[in-house]
């Protein structure tokens, strides 16, 4: 047998195999069942239909007496409006300045701008994507913040899984530490979730929003990490 046709025979189903081993881990499952998922919120919600839980779940956070009322005393109220601020453009704005700054100044200039890309390109998708999905905000409850754009998906929810997970993400190719990665990783998913809550505790958004918003951040911010960030940082010093 000619040296060519071993060589195929005998590197094919080596590379099959890793090819298959790679797409059953964790770390490429999870993104992709993630954007799966989001598109089919998507596609759903954009058809015009609605899910009956999303108002189930926006009531229980309501006083049943008055669904005017969130639950709970005052001080819950003022430290979930806390929470959600996190979220918010000015919140991520630090948390994306005070990393990147961090990075640039560590001397991993390429991760620092890699990072900064990655969440200014989200801003960007969830503006688009909000403005072609057109979908409502929650209409029956008083929204207990202000509210600005489209409900779904959730600006809130989205960036901040972004931010977080890039930062995380980001930090952990700087650091090449396992362990401070995975502790960024806990401590953003953390803040990830009281985030997303906090916006269906609010009365201003859908509990739909929130998941499609989780779902597109693991996504974008997977992607982003694992090519990105890796190029980027193939190019800072070890």
């Amino acid at each position: 047998m000619p040296d060519t046709v071993r060589g195929w025979t005998g590197t094919a189903p080596s590379w099959r195999r890793s090819w298959r081993r790679s797409w059953r881990q964790p770390r490429v499952l999870v993104p992709v069942a993630a954007a799966l998922a989001f598109l089919g919120l998507a596609a759903f919600i954009a058809s015009g239909h609605s899910f009956a839980f999303d108002r189930t779940l926006v009531l229980l956070f309501r006083d049943p007496a008055n669904p005017a009322v969130p639950l709970g005393p005052l001080w819950l109220q003022e430290a979930v409006r806390d929470m959600t601020a996190l979220g918010s453009f000015v919140g991520l704005f630090f948390m994306t300045v005070a990393a990147s700054l961090t990075l640039w100044l560590c001397g991993y200039r390429h991760l620092s701008v890699g990072l900064v890309v990655s969440v200014l390109s989200a801003l960007a998708a969830s503006t688009g994507i909000k403005t072609l999905v057109g979908r409502q905000r929650p209409d029956i409850v008083e929204h207990a913040a202000l509210t600005f754009t489209a409900s779904f998906p959730s600006g809130h929810a989205f960036l901040s899984a972004v931010t977080l997970l890039c930062i995380a993400g980001f930090v952990g190719l700087a650091s090449r530490r396992e362990d401070i990665a995975r502790l960024c990783i806990v401590l953003g998913w953390v803040m990830i979730v009281l985030i997303g809550l906090s916006r269906v505790y609010l009365g201003v958004h859908w509990p739909t929003d929130v998941i499609g918003g989780w779902c597109l951040g693991v996504a974008w911010s997977s992607i982003a990490v694992a090519w990105l960030g890796r190029k980027m940082a193939a190019s800072d010093p070890r």
